[in-house]
């Protein structure tokens, strides 16, 4: 039995003392009809088409049997089902994919399955209502309530939300049922190997890496399902549907101090389902105001409200995440009857923000602006969270906190993939990430290249999909349910490619100007419009690995959508998909330039490091490979993010990394695993990103500073010392610096010494920038190859001291304290680990305040790791280093 939510029980307002009692005496009487929200999420059950013979009515119907259907998972796909009831095996596993039938193969009826849910709720009296809502089913789909059904016609299109007035056909005894048959995508495509397949996936209005992709392997059953959320509302005769809020926010505005006021605009469709009309009054309440206007409904219409604008005095701003605080507005909008009866009523977070765009004509690309201040965007590729749909608002939170922490903000929502869920957003706007959102058309699929892999030609991909007025339909819809959000800051038309002609025109001319014309519309994600192409080529990459001074010396595109490298994570890792007999090392053959893989490794999707590892000496299984390999990660995306920061204004206005988490356990583009487990990726983007970062360009060997904040830092002490493989310190430099808010600062360059100092076995450089008081504000320690370009070095480094401990600060919070006693080396690249002491297992997620740390000789440093407390008592901190003997430490009450 599902619980419904209670109702809401008073209103309550923010005003002076002395006019608190006239409000109250007016607003006292406002009664809550039997107005919520629930969902469905529990006790579904299904079954195959080939397994049912009966009549959806019949179905639906209470009195039909379902005892021996299998267990469902809603939302989910019929995949999720049969792998939860075990009829599948886990895909993410070494081969077992394979093991899973393909539609392909199969046909389509071998997917089709019948979802029925059984729930209690009473029947609306008066002229309350009562709705069926599906906010996604992939692809089709016919519905049923108590023997009668829903919808006239299929309904079809992944992307398109369902909402059925259920009142007449509840039951008079409480106990009703619903019966779903479930179709797949029309179109299911053939997984070939190529780039979506076949490229037919695409036909249909839905995403469009199901059919495989060179990161991914293909999705057998298309991810056919109830995928998202079924929700049951209880209304007054009035509905609030797609309310739109605007924020304005003119001028120049900083980050402290009072505030000019911002404009708050409202409006929202009011549905009457009832038979009369009704008057009343839509209102909100914000910071304690309220905004209202009265109102008459039609019977059994629909009617756009809007409210007057509203000035916020002294608000309080959303920022990006390092710029400045993410404050969100609860706002509480309501239809009120003449009867002083709430109707319907939605509580939103409201971000007060204003972004606008404008073109840097010394980048030659478009640069983006919030509440009038130009933001450097450090972003990266997000496709979905898991590929089998399985989206939870504790993954969504623990996935976007990873961003927050790469000290990243922007994640582009890729365009073979979804317009993403309302939790998703709601963790941006906590966090403080930009969305870069495509829509789900990609020019792999849709016609951009010619591609023998593909069964049409390019002329017929280019009309895809297939059913026009069915997309555009769709993405009026999406915007419609996501557009309140502040993160969300860019829409894009496609992947690397325009909709079809007739499509974009809609969509640039019509419906963002009428549904969200506060936000910039880029025709396809590397469009003139956004980054001038003067190099050639598709307009964004490179991709794999690079030698570092590519981001640094070589010039790319001035707004990069996907620039990216590797991403293997540790041998922890590995094990959790990887069989034993697989974990064979690659074996780079420097001759050829080609690397001989395992096949799992292979169908997991792993680009080599080519000679990147045997830099630090040959790997000598697949341990010590995974461990070298974090250092290459590391370099890697410091090197990367750094390269362009030291850039920003002059050559770029952002750049955006491809990508930065995979929906299943593939070996490449991600900083964290598919377990949420982080890699040195993830803290070598920490570092690189960091909003005031003090770094090392290795081909001129100049200092700079990057400021990424809107504060000028003045009065600092820029700090550089060399330390060899023993932990011999050499001061470099010491001097007073400043410098001014969104900007890059070179000062001196170290390239001749630090040659020297080299040559030989490599050496450490440490930069340094120190405040007055000598609290340390950016730190960043590179290890530099000797001079053959090897890191010789640090193969016979010797053993280093480094103390740990650990003690808790809460019940979810531990701070761990390295000592480097000193007088030895540094304690190189250590990873920290909170680890459940009977399992010895990984606590998954936990967010580390750093990670992968080095420690100089004779300093301390300290870690906070934050985890959700699973009510696991039992928890120690494992670490380990390069040169540090890994232990397992307790920790202190």
């Amino acid at each position: 039995m599902e619980k419904n939510c209670p109702a809401i029980k008073s209103v309550s307002f923010k005003f002076p003392r002395i006019t608190l009692f006239i409000f109250y005496v007016i607003f006292q009487n406002i009664t809550v009809n039997a107005q919520s929200k629930y969902e469905l999420n529990e006790d579904w059950k299904c079954a195959p088409i080939s397994n049912v013979k009966e009549a959806g009515a019949d179905i639906s119907r209470t009195t039909f049997n379902i005892s021996t259907w299998m267990p469902a998972v809603v939302p989910g796909t019929v995949l999720t089902s049969l792998i939860a009831s075990h009829k599948m095996p886990d895909p993410f596993y070494g081969m077992n994919n394979e093991q899973i039938p393909d539609i392909y193969k199969t046909g389509r009826d071998y997917y089709t399955y019948w979802f029925v849910k059984d729930f209690k709720e009473t029947k609306p009296t008066g002229s309350n209502q009562a709705y069926l809502n599906f906010r996604g089913v992939n692809y089709s789909c016919d519905v049923f309530l108590n023997g009668h059904k829903l919808n006239g016609k299929p309904h079809t299109g992944m992307f398109l939300r369902q909402s059925y007035n259920i009142t007449n056909w509840m039951a008079k005894d409480g106990n009703n049922r619903i019966a779903v048959i479930v179709y797949p995508p029309d179109v299911v495509g053939n997984p070939n190997g190529g780039q979506g397949g076949d490229g037919t996936i695409a036909r249909n209005v839905g995403i469009q890496y199901t059919a495989g992709w060179d990161w991914i392997q293909p999705i057998k059953d298309r991810n056919t399902g109830i995928w998202d959320k079924v929700i049951i509302e209880k209304t007054g005769a009035v509905r609030i549907k797609d309310p739109h809020i605007v924020t304005l926010v003119p001028g120049v505005r900083q980050t402290e101090g009072p505030q000019q006021p911002a404009i708050i605009q409202v409006s929202a469709d009011l549905q009457n389902a009832s038979n009369v009309s009704v008057s009343g009054e839509l209102k909100y309440t914000l910071d304690g105001n309220i905004v209202s206007k009265k109102v008459t409904i039609k019977a059994n219409s629909t009617q756009t409200v809007q409210l007057n604008d509203y000035s916020l005095k002294n608000p309080k701003l959303w920022w990006p995440n390092g710029y400045g605080a993410q404050h969100l507005y609860p706002m509480k909008l309501q239809f009120v009857t003449e009867a002083s009866k709430v109707s319907d009523q939605d509580d939103i977070k409201v971000g007060v923000r204003q972004i606008t765009t404008e073109w840097n004509a010394r980048t030659e690309s478009r640069q983006i602006n919030i509440n009038g201040q130009k933001i450097f965007i450090k972003g990266g590729n997000w496709i979905v969270s898991d590929e089998m749909l399985r989206f939870s608002d504790a993954r969504y939170d623990a996935e976007v906190r990873f961003h927050r922490d790469m000290n990243l903000n922007l994640i582009r929502v890729w365009g073979g993939a979804l317009i993403e869920r309302p939790e998703f957003y709601e963790a941006c706007d906590r966090y403080g990430m930009l969305v870069f959102q495509d829509m789900w058309g990609s020019g792999d699929c849709n016609g951009r290249w010619t591609d023998p892999m593909k069964l049409d030609d390019q002329w017929t991909r280019r009309k895809y999909p297939d059913d026009h007025g069915l997309y555009l339909k769709s993405i009026e819809d999406q915007v419609k349910l996501v557009r309140n959000y502040p993160s969300l800051a860019l829409w894009c038309g496609g992947n690397e490619i325009t909709p079809p002609e007739d499509m974009l025109i809609a969509l640039r001319d019509s419906i963002m100007p009428k549904l969200d014309n506060t936000r910039w519309f880029i025709p396809y994600s590397n469009s003139e419009e956004m980054s001038r192409n003067a190099l050639g080529g598709n307009g964004d990459g490179p991709y794999g690995i690079q030698p570092l001074s590519t981001f640094w010396a070589h010039k790319t595109y001035p707004f990069n959508s996907e620039v990216g490298s590797v991403g293997v994570s540790d041998y922890e890792s590995l094990k959790r998909f990887i069989p034993a007999k697989n974990m064979v090392l690659p074996e780079y053959d420097e001759a050829t330039g080609k690397t001989k893989t395992d096949s799992v490794w292979d169908y997991h999707k792993y680009i080599g490091y080519d000679g990147f590892i045997d830099k630090y000496g040959k790997a000598k299984d697949v341990e010590d490979f995974a461990t070298k390999a974090q250092l290459v990660n590391y370099d890697q995306y410091r090197g990367l993010m750094e390269g362009f920061s030291s850039h920003m204004w002059e050559w770029y206005t952002g750049t955006i990394i491809w990508k930065t988490q995979n929906p299943w356990t593939a070996m490449r583009g991600q900083m964290y695993d598919y377990y949420l487990d982080p890699n040195a990726c993830l803290y070598g983007l920490h570092s690189g990103s960091e909003p005031l970062h003090i770094m090392y360009d290795p081909t001129d060997g100049m200092v700079m500073v990057a400021n990424n904040t809107f504060k000028s830092h003045t009065n600092m002490m820029l700090v550089a010392k060399a330390y060899d493989m023993d932990g011999k310190e050499k001061m470099l430099t010491q001097v007073f610096s400043d410098v001014t808010p969104t900007t890059v600062k070179r000062y001196l360059s170290l390239k001749g010494e630090m040659s020297k100092l080299a040559k030989d076995k490599g050496a450490f450089l440490c930069l340094q920038l120190l405040d007055k008081d000598k609290k340390t504000l950016s730190e960043n320690i590179y290890w530099i190859p000797d001079g053959n370009g090897n890191y010789s070095g640090l193969q016979n480094m010797p053993k280093g001291n480094l103390n740990t401990s650990a003690k808790y600060l809460s019940t979810d919070r531990v701070e761990v304290t390295l000592t480097n006693t000193g007088n030895g080396p540094l304690a190189f690249f250590n990873r920290l680990s909170l680890t459940d002491a009977d399992t010895k297992q990984r606590v998954l997620p936990a967010f580390y305040s750093d990670n992968y740390i080095t420690v100089l000789p004779g300093q301390e440093k300290k870690v906070i790791i934050d985890y959700k407390n699973s009510g696991k008592k039992n928890l120690t901190v494992t670490v380990g280093g390069w040169n540090v003997t890994e232990r397992t430490i307790s920790i202190d009450k």
